[in-house]
């Protein structure tokens, strides 16, 4: 009798535990990203598994070891070389001209009063990234490797690897690196979703170019917006920000660094800091882990990230003033996103949004700013649907709006090499204007990206300059830039600005390593 009842429990012991591994394994593939490598299997720095079961960790109820332990081993310090850069200091003759250019020509005049080129000296900072896969995988800041020429990534063993970049965006103000490397220990993510306001959590990183630190605080608030962030045009409308707001201490090197809960899950990356010094005075910002695994997993598929625009230019309705609301129609009351336009090409409008209405949740998740609808909205690509509730005429409605992309299509978004190097947007001459001009084509440089390029690194080019050859060929398309960009690595772009003196030329180097 004794042994059949030993058999029995036994048998409902490993019943039981095998549930319990079916029971993760389901919860961490559907809690979990990266193309498979977070599937459920714990990394050897994980080594109380009680973490992810729910049981508490020893030591008590507010013990940061444990965790501190957990995650210091994924947690890497990014060091970055930036070359020294000549800077071609061409600039447009403005009409009219210099009182001195009737006597001087420009290459006297530059030989007076300044050299035709600058030279930008090397740089050296440094920032922090998180291991997020065993195989070298590491999620950290744009801002903490845009413009670096060599990236060298430390662990906490003092193991050293060279880095290279998979992909960045400004807009989120996230980057992919990768080292070649196998078995590393790497943080499971968690779900930012679940933080609470008093909620503990720990911020690891290496400030200020010191080792591994560990400081510890709380989520002070969630959705923050401080317009920080900028799309890869340099235009704020362009970024994305719903911050987790803690009191962590984190300074600068933090950035990039992990935000993780007392059961060592990653549920933030480390970013920003509300300081008028510039070191840590109270408050500290990171970009929550389910926007983070989104971006992170369009980042290595696509090498950019598969934006969904809803279509809605916006304001927070509690921003609106008595009178302004009254004059929309709106109820003094309402909270939620005031649509101040509905682009006819968007997908709110072909769903049924018009300028005027209130958007109040998001697939069932209440919205009151900007910030808090970029964060849902963030999380899908075009062609994904996502259900809105909005209020017009003091009458709930609801619809299904299918997301577009910044062009206005569903059409996978692809990273282009070339002009991604020069960094710039940019457009085919309209053949009226051309005509005009007296030229048989040429390409406007629309735009040029603040966030990098050779455009903005190596030259002192303007927004709206034409270009007319690269190289000594004829360029009259986008697409003929394109092929000549392609073809080497220096290159020297000719062109001239509408309404100013002479063709301007621009030497470049696109060098990638």
């Amino acid at each position: 009798m004794k042994i059949k009842q030993v058999l029995f429990t036994v048998s409902i012991s490993a019943v039981t535990a095998l549930l319990v591994m079916v029971g993760f394994s389901k919860w961490s593939k559907n809690n979990n990203s990266y193309a498979g490598q977070q599937n459920g299997t714990l990394p050897s720095n994980y080594k109380y598994a009680g973490f992810l079961d729910g049981t508490p960790p020893p030591g008590g109820a507010i013990d940061f070891t444990i965790p501190a332990a957990a995650a210091t081993p994924a947690v890497v310090h990014i060091k970055t070389k930036t070359n020294a850069k000549q800077i071609n200091n061409n600039l447009p003759k403005i009409r009219p001209n210099n009182p001195f250019s009737d006597f001087f020509d420009d290459d006297m005049m530059q030989q007076f009063f300044g050299q035709r080129n600058n030279v930008v000296p090397e740089q050296r900072a440094s920032g922090s990234g998180v291991i997020i896969s065993e195989d070298g995988y590491i999620v950290t800041n744009n801002h903490v490797v845009e413009k670096a020429d060599e990236l060298l990534v430390t662990l906490s063993n003092k193991k050293t690897y060279k880095a290279k970049v998979i992909g960045t965006d400004p807009s989120y103000d996230l980057a992919v690196i990768k080292v070649e490397a196998a078995g590393l220990p790497f943080l499971v993510y968690g779900n930012s979703d679940d933080a609470k306001i008093g909620q503990w959590v720990l911020a690891i990183g290496y400030p200020l170019n010191l080792e591994t630190t560990v400081t510890a605080g709380i989520v002070s608030a969630k959705s923050r917006s401080l317009g920080l962030n900028k799309d890869k045009a340099g235009n704020r409308a362009g970024g994305v920000e719903s911050f987790i707001q803690t009191d962590a201490a984190v300074n600068m090197g933090n950035s990039g660094g992990a935000l993780i809960t007392t059961d060592g899950k990653l549920i933030g990356i480390n970013s920003a800091i509300a300081s008028p010094t510039g070191y840590y005075s109270g408050y500290s910002y990171a970009i929550p882990v389910n926007i983070v695994k989104k971006v992170v997993d369009d980042l290595i598929k696509f090498g950019t990230v598969q934006r969904g625009f809803l279509g809605v230019q916006f304001v927070n309705a509690s921003d609106l003033s008595e009178e302004e609301k009254k004059r929309a129609g709106v109820p003094a009351s309402a909270e939620g996103i005031y649509a101040q336009e509905v682009p006819t090409d968007g997908g709110a409008y072909a769903a049924g949004i018009r300028k005027g209405d209130v958007l109040k949740k998001i697939n069932d998740v209440e919205i009151q700013t900007g910030a808090e609808m970029q964060e849902q909205i963030s999380r899908y690509k075009p062609g994904d649907k996502v259900i809105v509730k909005y209020l017009r005429n003091g009458r709930e409605n609801t619809t299904t709006v299918i997301l577009k992309n910044k062009s206005g299509n569903f059409d996978v978004v692809k990273t282009d090499a070339t002009l991604d190097a020069l960094g710039g947007e940019f457009v085919t001459l309209d053949a009226k204007k051309a005509k005009e001009y007296g030229i048989a084509g040429g390409v406007v440089v629309k735009k040029i990206n603040t966030s990098g390029g050779a455009l903005n690194d190596q030259t002192r080019m303007k927004d709206g300059f034409v270009i007319l050859k690269v190289n000594e060929v004829d360029v009259k398309s986008v697409d003929d830039l394109k092929k000549q960009i392609g073809t080497t690595k220096n290159i020297t772009i000719s062109g001239f600005y509408p309404g100013y003196d002479g063709v301007y030329e621009y030497p470049l180097s696109l060098d990638a390593e």
